[in-house]
């Protein structure tokens, strides 16, 4: 199984989901999911995640210092399971972006966590302050977990 994570410059929002969900896994023992995370947008490509971003992901032992910033390719869409996105924009970029074969399944990342976050977006901090940053992790703490339950019901290498 092999899950993409995507936001819009890959600095703020899908590199902390990774981070999250990386941890949840390592946490429960499980190494057979793949995890990745691009953005829609070539403006940060090479660059670590905003340093709000990983200030907030160490603050709560999650290191993201060895992620760096990349573009959605379409090779994506046949290389990944799933691919989940932070917001509708980036959700119906990557549905027009999409080639005709894909095997991937995109969604919105809160599509996938319990209870009534069906449908929300995770916002993006970029242009706020820390308290937004913080925010952001706390909904993907809570998503964290009902995507990891999602993700290991599921066969290993499953689409």
């Amino acid at each position: 199984m092999r899950v993409l994570f995507v936001c819009l410059g890959n600095i703020c929002r899908s590199p902390l989901a990774e981070g999250v969900v990386r941890a949840r896994l390592a946490k429960a023992g499980i190494d057979h999911i793949e995890l990745d995370s691009a953005g829609c947008g070539d403006w940060h490509v090479g660059q670590p995640p905003d340093r709000r971003t990983m200030a907030v992901a160490k603050a709560r032992g999650i290191d993201l210092s060895a992620l760096r910033a990349r573009q959605v390719r379409v090779e994506d869409f046949h290389d990944f399971d799933l691919i989940l996105c932070a917001d509708r924009s980036n959700l119906a970029h990557l549905r027009r972006m999409a080639p005709p074969d894909a095997r991937a399944t995109v969604a919105l990342l809160r599509d996938w966590a319990e209870g009534g976050d069906a449908g929300l977006e995770v916002p993006d901090p970029y242009s706020g302050g820390q308290e937004g940053f913080e925010s952001v992790h706390d909904m993907l703490e809570a998503a964290a977990e009902a995507i990891v339950a999602r993700l290991t019901s599921r066969p290993a290498g499953g689409g």
